[in-house]
């Protein structure tokens, strides 16, 4: 037994001394593992001394009417590391703005007669406890041109219009412009139009001429643009004279603020009784027709008075009082869930339903008299109810019943010729009675 247990504790410490072998070989390779963990997690720290540089080769051109292109490279001295680099671009002037792009070019819509400049630094995309780098500039001169002969007060409309150029295209949209010559302008100055929407760019071909013989209105009848687009449209205008440098001008519309809604078509009215129903159609445009807000003017030419109600269906139904002659227009506007809102349209022509003419004078007498009738029904019922006639009229009172007989006395008289005759009557009265006077005939 004693050699039995001898044995046991042997292995056991054998057991034991070979486990710490095994531990003291391990540990090394534990330390490696760990020491290696917490560089690569220090590699993947970004280091807060790390600095960013400015972008490179920062340039500005023309990409078309109204529209930049701005270019830049990447700092080559930048360290190479595992946080994503961004650019903040910021627009100084004509009209300041800003944005921020991972890309190294981007295009920007502005006006350019009075120059372009902007400005464009090295951002963190990711990590904003980064700071920014230091900025870089670049500049696009403005075109050269003499004070005051650029054009001034320009405007321009669209109208959308049906057309069978094209199953694809079923409406065309036409551009009007109007402009004005620079006050400083010489007289043989020639303005020409150009527009840009998108990509595409068209020269005016059709223009209207002042009494001097200068442009100063341009016609497309079928412009390359889009009715329900949303992109600019850049409209530029330059001239040319044998006395001074035109300077260019150039303008952005947004669509919704220029295009001329057509008016609502086939619009009808009819009353049937009292009720006055007005339907109509939508405007020729290539919005659908759930698209549409109206307004109903609605004018009584015998009262002289308006009213007006908004709908959003094409039809109208009303309740009229009295008979009348109605004038009817209806305009129309797109709706802010199709696009942005714009103008309303000019109002439909008017359309007149109902009669105003004067009744036949036997209409006229048969209200008179019926209203007569009436009137005097309630005055005799009321003088009736209210016994007004005995108040008015009283009743006359009998002569008194206790006269009674009359002594009649006759006197003749004789004049002394003879020819002559007098009668004297004498009414003598009874006691009680009441004394007449003497008639004599």
């Amino acid at each position: 037994m004693r050699c039995w247990s001898s044995t046991i504790e042997s292995s056991h410490w054998e057991l034991e001394d070979h486990q710490r072998q095994n531990l003291i070989i391990m540990m090394p390779a534990l330390l490696i593992l760990l020491g290696s963990a917490v560089i690569l997690q220090a590699d993947l720290l970004p280091d807060k001394t790390f600095a960013l540089l400015p972008p490179v080769n920062f340039t500005i051109k023309v990409a078309g009417l109204a529209q930049v292109l701005l270019r830049w490279e990447p700092n080559p001295d930048q360290e190479q590391t595992n946080v994503m680099l961004g650019y903040h671009v910021k627009i100084n002037g004509p009209q300041e703005d800003a944005f921020e792009t991972k890309n190294t070019e981007s295009k920007h819509v502005s006006v350019l007669h009075h120059g372009f400049s902007a400005s464009v630094q090295t951002i963190p995309w990711t990590d904003h406890t980064l700071l920014a780098s230091s900025w870089v500039s670049a500049e696009l001169k403005a075109p050269p041109g003499s004070p005051g002969t650029s054009i001034v007060n320009l405007t321009c409309t669209t109208n959308t219009v049906a057309s069978d150029w094209t199953r694809l295209r079923p409406y065309q949209v036409s551009l009007h412009c109007t402009w004005c010559a620079g006050k400083d302008a010489p007289e043989d100055t020639q303005y020409f139009l150009y527009y840009r929407y998108g990509s595409q760019t068209e020269e005016c071909q059709e223009y209207t001429q002042d009494t001097l013989k200068r442009n100063h209105a341009c016609w497309f009848p079928r412009a390359i643009i889009d009715s329900k687009g949303r992109d600019w449209l850049a409209v530029h205008v330059n001239g040319s004279s044998k006395h001074a440098a035109i300077k260019p001008f150039d303008q952005l519309f947004a669509l919704q603020a220029i295009d001329q809604v057509n008016s609502p078509v086939n619009v009808t009215a009819k009353i049937e009784g009292t009720r006055l129903s007005i339907q109509w159609e939508k405007p020729v445009s290539a919005f659908q027709a759930h698209c549409f807000d109206y307004e109903v003017k609605i004018y009584n030419t015998r009262k002289g008075y308006f009213q007006t109600e908004n709908m959003t269906t094409s039809e109208f139904n009303s309740t009229i009082r009295d008979i009348s002659k109605y004038s009817i227009q209806v305009r129309a506007a797109v709706k802010s869930a199709c696009r942005d809102g714009g103008l309303w349209s000019k109002w439909s022509q008017p359309i007149y339903v109902g009669n105003d003419e004067p009744r036949p004078w036997t209409e006229w007498f048969l209200v008179v008299l019926m209203a007569t009738i009436c009137i005097l029904f309630i005055l005799s019922l009321t003088c009736r109810r209210c016994h007004v006639w005995t108040k008015l009229f009283p009743p006359v009172p009998a002569p008194k019943s206790n006269i009674k007989d009359f002594i009649v006395t006759s006197n003749y008289e004789k004049t002394g010729s003879g020819e002559t005759e007098i009668e004297v009557l004498s009414f003598v009265e009874e006691p009680g009675l009441e004394v007449l006077e003497d008639f004599v005939f």
